[in-house]
């Protein structure tokens, strides 16, 4: 069968992120099941039109408000595909009203206060206006999330179908718990694209204010992002210059280590589909301290793997961390839960279901 999904960003795109990684995950099992797959992104610098990666056809054209209409004039000239796959990233593709085929939407989350984070009034009313306009379209075309969080919130809006499809992580968990007793100095570690819905900003906050606590810590900022100037001034206004450390990113091996030597993974994301560097860091024997917000209150298991704190605001977060130290087997709970749930979440735990339900959409009847 021929598969086609429509990305606004590629693998190869600077920006790229979680959502890229587990698309390429879900594309490249359909690949090795015998499929053919091509993938539609917006066009990037330096990157070529069209290009093989590791067997999905990647083809780029067009940008923001373009790529729609650069993706129906490619599609025009190809052999029909069997199932289009409509990713959204706040706005849609509309491929149900041009692909002729069989067609899924695939939303990580509902954007909602995000469109505030990067625009200003009126944009960001206009933004979130268009995006539940959007769902009510597309209230009868199937639906594919990866979090209860994001079902719900589609169900709230009128969406008919929507099905839930675990992520994956390509984050092997450590073979045993090693030894990591929760004690001072507290070593937190972020890792995010630093951008303004990420809220990093926060997590700097919290070291001010386990400092105000008493709390000696220290944090690791995995990631960089255009938030990141800014992030190392607010460092400097807080003083914490020699507490904070910014690696920039990191291949996997350097962002599992980090995971690892940490004692909380740190997460006051704006909203997440998911929050998959929560499954990375618990496969590291690493508990998360998460905002209560969508996707993070679906990765994070509140007192069984971790905790998700009663307010999104960083003394929330401090408060939980030093409850934490006064109770080491409350900690090493957390860890040990956290540990054995990422087994579930292992690429060859979900990909299997996952392909077959993408295959029973491309064989339904149009």
């Amino acid at each position: 069968m021929r598969f086609l999904m429509l990305n606004w960003r590629d693998p190869k795109n600077p920006k790229a992120g979680g959502a890229e990684r587990v698309s390429l995950a879900y594309l490249l099992a359909l690949v090795k099941r015998g499929h053919e797959v091509c993938w539609f992104a917006n066009a990037v610098a330096d990157a070529p039109r069209e290009e093989s990666i590791e067997g999905i056809t990647v083809v780029r054209g067009g940008g923001y408000g373009t790529s729609v209409l650069e993706a129906r004039k490619w599609h025009r000239c190809q052999k029909p595909f069997d199932l289009v796959i409509d990713q959204h990233h706040g706005i849609p593709w509309y491929a149900p009203w041009w692909c002729r085929t069989n067609c899924v939407a695939y939303i990580h989350e509902v954007l909602g206060p995000i469109w505030s984070a990067f625009y200003r009034w009126p944009l960001c009313t206009v933004g979130r206006w268009q995006e539940r306009a959007s769902h009510r379209l597309y209230r009868n075309v199937p639906f594919w999330v990866g979090s209860e969080s994001t079902r719900k919130a589609m169900l709230r809006q009128g969406v008919r179908h929507v099905t839930l499809i675990p992520y994956g992580v390509d984050t092997p968990p450590l073979p045993a718990l090693e030894p990591k007793p929760m004690q001072s100095p507290v070593r937190l570690v972020a890792v995010s694209r630093l951008a303004a819905n990420k809220r990093i900003d926060h997590v700097i906050r919290v070291l001010a204010a386990l400092r105000g606590r008493g709390v000696a810590a220290q944090l690791t900022v995995v990631g960089t992002g255009e938030e990141e100037g800014r992030l190392r001034a607010l460092t400097q206004e807080f003083r914490l210059g020699q507490n904070v450390t910014f690696t920039g990113p990191l291949p996997e091996a350097g962002k599992n280590q980090k995971l690892r030597e940490a004692h909380w993974l740190v997460h006051t994301s704006i909203r997440e589909g998911w929050g998959l560097n929560v499954i990375e860091a618990n496969a590291m024997g690493t508990p998360a301290v998460v905002y209560p917000v969508g996707g993070l209150v679906d990765s994070t298991v509140h007192g069984e793997t971790g905790v998700v704190t009663p307010a999104e605001t960083p003394e929330a977060v401090a408060a939980a961390i030093e409850a934490v130290l006064k109770e080491p087997d409350a900690y090493e709970r957390y860890r040990s839960n956290g540990w054995q749930r990422s087994k579930t979440f292992q690429w060859n735990v979900v990909l299997p279901a996952a392909c077959e339900w993408l295959e029973r959409q491309a064989q339904k009847r149009i």
